[in-house]
């Protein structure tokens, strides 16, 4: 059976990006998100599979699954499908991640199971937002983080 997560950081005023990047740099929250992604698919949208650095695409033991209106779109190493609803039904059994952009998160906030997110202590200017979250959800782990300047929240949702 699969079970659909989404993973993120978020700022407190709901920012996630900023002109086709994160508006931060958090290593400890980076290897977070390989460590709990790693041997399981990723789903993400175009512009975020081009927003990671070149030498990281695709993720690395990871399936990479990128959902792109463009049908002549390619990349080595990845799945290309058209929407969600394909992406979900290549995946298969076990735990696959969502990991972004905004509008991925967006379309897929109604099937997901799990959030993994990281909660940042800051309000930060961008371009993309995280769709809310608090209602429908309990929270069932909080890990404290302190990262330099940055301080956050590892936390895990489950639907209730």
């Amino acid at each position: 059976m699969i079970m659909v997560s989404l993973i993120v950081a978020v700022a407190r005023n709901g920012v996630i990006g900023r002109q086709g990047g994160l508006p931060w740099h958090l290593r400890d929250d980076m290897k977070y998100f390989a460590d709990t992604t790693r041997g399981h698919t990723v789903v993400m949208g175009r512009k975020t599979f081009e927003s990671i650095p070149e030498k990281y695409r695709p993720l690395p033991d990871r399936r990479n699954i990128v959902v792109t209106r463009d049908t002549s779109w390619f990349a080595k190493g990845v799945d290309v499908v058209g929407d969600l609803g394909e992406a979900m039904e290549k995946c298969g059994d076990g735990e696959v991640f969502v990991i972004g952009g905004g509008e991925i998160y967006a379309q897929a906030m109604h099937v997901a199971d799990r959030l993994y997110v990281t909660e940042i202590a800051a309000e930060v200017e961008g371009d993309v937002v995280f769709p809310p979250y608090i209602v429908g959800w309990r929270e069932v782990k909080r890990v404290p983080h302190q990262e330099g300047e940055w301080r956050y929240d590892w936390v895990v949702y489950e639907r209730s």
